[in-house]
């Protein structure tokens, strides 16, 4: 398993959107007079956990660097897999935040991303979904975002 498993993959575009909404935040003033304390201070709370979750993140995150072309799942790949009832589906694993993509993006914390974390293709993994069942997925591939980017 690589070490940028417990960081969360951004691309570059994707960084600079989201340092982009940062900086936005930490100019935006507050609410004036004519909202309500209640709203006001609602609204606070909302823009500081916003701003403390884009600097964690944007200091945290592994931006643009491909992981190994090794076939290995991990945030940053292009994941294909199958499930049990024959569907197959084709996502990047990265974080939440990533937007800009025609992927559908899956984060590893995600129970789909933590059951393939590490998976190597043909491997089976089991996770269990809100309603409690559980559901079987095959990796069947998995390559660097890059890749798919030079391609797509």
């Amino acid at each position: 398993m690589s070490t940028t498993s417990s960081r969360p993959w951004l691309t570059a575009d994707a960084h600079a959107r989201l340092a982009a909404e940062l900086a936005d935040l930490l100019r935006e003033p507050e609410l004036g007079e004519g909202a309500g304390e209640h709203d006001r201070l609602d609204r606070r709370q909302h823009r500081q956990a916003r701003i403390r979750q884009l600097q964690d993140l944007l200091r945290s995150a592994v931006v643009g660097e491909d992981p190994p072309d090794d076939g290995i799942a991990e945030p940053g790949m292009v994941l294909t897999v199958r499930y049990d009832d024959g569907g197959v589906e084709t996502f990047l694993l990265a974080a939440r935040d990533e937007v800009g993509t025609d992927l559908e993006v899956y984060s590893p914390d995600s129970p789909l991303g933590r059951a393939l974390d590490g998976a190597k293709p043909g491997e089976q993994r089991e996770y269990e979904v809100p309603s409690g069942a559980v559901v079987r997925v095959t990796l069947v591939e998995a390559y660097p975002y890059g890749r798919y980017q030079s391609h797509g």
